[in-house]
């Protein structure tokens, strides 16, 4: 499931959260990947323990969790602190998937990478190119979405960053590990439970909603991994 979540962060929140990264130190972005990512990755992030990018983190991880729509996609179980990272200057990001599993900083714990996000930080008009492709079974996907948004796709996606030919693209970017492993159960769960809400915010919990909403959550008892 490819899944666009519009405003996950308020305006205010963009324009605050560029202001520290605009006097951040950024890093070669290839520290953080393996020898294979190393050959087609070009940008800049912020180090993995670095104190503004922890802080900034943090307040991603509190609007996802007022974020309906992305609990009911991602179903998550477990969630990696988020990174930021930088393009300018024709950095790309060639053709990749994401590592199948990231240990937790400052824990023992890892995490299977289940759901990939990417939440833009800068508009359309700020930068040229910079396109995050996602490949998947139904074809090749180009997303550029507005500051505060966020896409979210399955982290088996081959995906890549076209070259940024004017300006700069600043996301943050981070991995959930669900309690649905399955993309198509999480898909179907999640379109169940859109329905859902619609029907009742139409005829309120009638009979038939509520019967709905058992489906559901029997569903999720029979796939759901804790």
């Amino acid at each position: 499931m490819l899944l666009h979540i519009p405003e996950v962060l308020s305006r205010e929140q963009v324009i605050s959260i560029r202001q520290r990264l605009d006097q951040a130190d950024w890093t070669d972005g290839r520290a953080t990947v393996g020898p294979q990512g190393a050959q087609v990755k070009q940008n800049r992030q912020l180090p993995e323990h670095s104190p503004v990018g922890l802080e900034l983190g943090k307040i991603v991880l509190a609007a996802l969790a007022r974020s309906p729509q992305f609990f009911s996609a991602a179903l998550p179980l477990r969630t990696i602190p988020p990174l930021f990272n930088s393009y300018a200057g024709g950095e790309h990001y060639g053709l990749h998937v994401d590592g199948s599993v990231r240990q937790m900083p400052g824990s023992t714990l890892s995490l299977r990478t289940d759901v990939s996000s990417t939440l833009f930080l800068c508009d359309p008009e700020e930068y040229e190119g910079g396109e995050l492709v996602v490949v998947d079974t139904y074809g090749t996907h180009e997303v550029k979405l507005p500051a505060g948004d966020l896409i979210l796709y399955p982290s088996t996606s081959l995906h890549k960053v076209e070259p940024v030919t004017r300006g700069t693209r600043v996301c943050a970017f981070f991995w959930t590990q669900s309690m649905v492993r399955d993309d198509w159960q999480r898909t179907l769960l999640f379109e169940l439970d859109q329905n859902i809400q619609k029907l009742r915010a139409r005829i309120g919990d009638a009979q038939e909603v509520v019967g709905l909403t058992s489906h559901y959550h029997n569903l999720l008892r029979q796939w759901a991994e804790l």
